[in-house]
């Protein structure tokens, strides 16, 4: 009867010793990437991978490919959800030796056939895409043999999975705490955004069908993007057209971004936060602690995505299974407050 290769074989085959070989086959110490893909060699070739991975026990990503927008890609203060979720993702690539190739689009939409053909050329064991989820790119990627995580972002058709906050939740939940305050004129300061956006609106709703009052009609003010100007010309169109901001007595704002524009707008007017209006955001990325006042938002685990996205991508290399159904993970947000709410007055 053929001995069965264990661990020591594996070891010894890659010449390193029988503490590296079980770290870098479960991927539970920071190792150089040389070293953990010449146990993982060893352990392919000697049969021990496919042993292991049929009981779900071993950690086989090695080589990521990462597809992000060009509007992602450079590091300031506008899009600092974005390089909060890309430093996440590379500290936990680094601690497990998986080898990081990035690809940035040269517009706005990412070119899917252009990641795949990379993935396949880099030999990548998966493929993250950040802050892009258009249908036409979800279907040029989906396949059965390339694991596909898009990490901020939704796929209705579910065929592929993703990682998300809980947008809907997190909304719900401020503005669950606005309304407990006695608020019930809120304005919600949002814009054409993605999916991820308008699950912020949903939540909004929610709220308030939850406590069974009536949704405010005509509260919805869209601004012309995400970025702080957009919220401060967003504000300061509104209260030109309505000083009393339809009687608003909150803000609820989609992104912190928006709720700095809007808190700097209301501070040009000399209009008082939190004693004549609260403001909310959703985030909670580092300005919002230092602006006047300190700014109340939505904290979103934006750290933990990457690291969601790799468990993903890992459960399908482990699952070896075609049939095996998208997924979709959301993690939970919760309300951070500093110093834009208070009780409407009276």
């Amino acid at each position: 009867m053929e001995r069965k290769v264990n661990l020591k074989d594996v070891a010894r085959d890659a010449d390193v010793s029988l503490s590296t070989a079980s770290h870098a086959l479960n991927g539970t110490a920071p190792l150089t990437i040389e070293v953990r893909e010449r146990v993982l060699d060893s352990a392919k070739r000697l049969g021990y991978l496919d042993r292991r991975r049929k009981k779900a026990t071993i950690a086989t990503l090695r080589v990521l490919l990462l597809a992000i927008p060009d509007d992602a890609a450079p590091e300031s203060d506008l899009n600092l959800v974005s390089w909060t979720i890309l430093n996440g993702l590379r500290r936990e690539c680094e601690r497990r030796g998986i080898r990081i190739v990035p690809f940035v689009s040269t517009g706005r939409r990412i070119d899917g056939a252009q990641v795949r053909q990379i993935a396949l050329s880099e030999r990548a064991d998966g493929i993250v895409v950040l802050n892009d989820d258009q249908p036409e790119l979800i279907r040029s990627l989906a396949s059965p043999d390339m694991p596909v995580v898009i990490v901020n972002g939704e796929d209705p058709a579910m065929l592929v999975d993703t990682v998300t906050p809980e947008n809907r939740f997190g909304a719900r939940l401020g503005i669950e705490h606005l309304l407990a305050l006695g608020h019930r004129r809120i304005l919600h300061l949002t814009w054409k955004g993605r999916t991820t956006i308008q699950r912020r609106y949903d939540g909004f709703s929610d709220a308030y069908f939850a406590a069974q009052l009536p949704v405010p009609d005509g509260m919805i003010v869209e601004a012309e993007g995400y970025e702080p100007r957009h919220g401060e010309a967003a504000i300061n169109a509104l209260l030109d057209r309505d000083p009393t901001m339809k009687g608003a007595t909150a803000v609820f704002c989609a992104a912190d971004n928006l709720a700095l524009g809007c808190l700097k707008a209301l501070a040009d007017r000399d209009i008082r936060v939190p004693e004549a209006i609260s403001v909310l955001g959703f985030d909670d990325i580092v300005p919002g602690e230092f602006s006047r006042p300190p700014l109340s938002t939505v904290s979103v685990p934006t750290d933990r995505l990457g690291a969601a996205a790799l468990a993903l991508i890992e459960q399908r290399l482990i699952a070896n299974d075609p049939q095996r159904p998208a997924h979709r993970l959301e993690l939970g947000c919760h309300l951070v407050l500093r110093g834009s709410i208070a009780a409407p007055r009276s």
